[in-house]
């Protein structure tokens, strides 16, 4: 006690680092990429300040400067020219991802992680996740997974180094990986979106994917936010049926959600600090409210405190810059 125990002393300079208990480094970041179909220069996000969607022309070159800085991968969600009920510009050979993929893979190799996201929502004209019936205007989970999982398969032709179900419907992991399997792409991994919750801080995602829902909503398909049993039993079932990674979505509001994850499973485990948490800390530095690095280094440590292996952030290229 008092006096004799004085934890101060080990706050001081060079010791106070010597004793860290959890670091942030490059390693632990992925960048987010949007490239769109739609436009022909990038264009800046108007609720997530300095995140942009890419034209296929540029998405190579914005890869190539993630890499350049450290980071070692990228996630990739596209944006379509054309839309319908079926998300049918989701899994051709020749759609958005696949056409990013294969050119990100041709100026960079094996330099950096490519992984894609597999849902339906930024293909769909109703902007849901998956096949709906329109009479009774319920997402349909069974038709859904054929779906994702020729998605999945022309990502990982096209070069993807990783798929990520984000959908959340029973069984898409399972359905992923044997139709991975069955064409040929027994070792690429599942990172799942296995813990995703029905959360207003998507947003600005829905503006930057285009992604926003013309009626209802997700609270059928995506976790509810006062659950964390039922966050396990999610996860437990994605292992079973074969994920290689687990995600849980957001991260700052969950970090109970992470820490359980990563204890209960012990099993790699990554965070996606999502564009709501992102634009939110945007904001409070844009007025002058919060330091802004010092919010972005708080925020990751703190997802990194709770388990996380690694994180998800649009922060990715700025905190790179920093760790620098």
């Amino acid at each position: 006690m008092f006096p004799d125990v004085r934890l101060r002393r080990l706050r001081k300079g060079k010791i106070r680092d010597l004793i860290r208990e959890t670091t942030l480094s490059v390693n632990d970041l992925v960048m987010p990429i949007f490239v769109n179909e739609n436009i022909d220069s990038p264009v800046e996000i108007s609720s997530m300040p300095g995140i942009y969607n890419f034209p296929l022309s540029e998405v190579a070159k914005e890869a190539k400067e993630t890499a350049d800085l450290g980071i070692p991968a990228v996630i990739l969600f596209g944006v379509p020219a054309f839309k319908d009920a079926e998300g049918s510009s989701s899994c051709g050979e020749t759609d958005i991802v696949q056409e990013a993929v294969r050119r990100i893979k041709a100026e960079l190799g094996d330099r950096l992680v490519v992984i894609t996201d597999i849902c339906m929502c930024e293909y769909t004209s109703h902007g849901h996740c998956g096949i709906i019936d329109f009479e009774t205007k319920e997402i349909l989970n069974d038709p859904t997974l054929e779906v994702l999982g020729k998605i999945a398969v022309s990502h990982a032709r096209a070069g993807a180094d990783m798929v990520a179900p984000s959908g959340m419907m029973d069984g898409m992991v399972d359905a992923i990986r044997q139709a991975l399997d069955f064409s040929g792409f027994e070792n690429v991994p599942i990172m799942s979106y296995a813990a995703k919750y029905h959360s207003c801080f998507y947003g600005p995602f829905r503006e930057a994917a285009e992604s926003g829902y013309s009626f209802g909503d997700r609270s059928t398909y995506q976790m509810d936010p006062a659950n964390s049993d039922e966050a396990l039993r999610e996860v437990t079932l994605d292992v079973a049926e074969g994920a290689d990674i687990l995600m849980v979505k957001p991260a700052l509001p969950y970090l109970d959600i992470v820490y359980r994850v990563k204890t209960e499973f012990d099993m790699p485990t990554a965070a996606y600090n999502v564009s709501g948490e992102y634009s939110m800390i945007k904001a409070a530095a844009a007025n002058g409210w919060l330091d802004e690095k010092k919010a972005i280094y708080e925020s990751l440590i703190s997802i990194k405190r709770a388990g996380a292996d690694f994180i998800i952030t649009y922060f990715a290229k700025d905190a790179a810059r920093m760790l620098k």
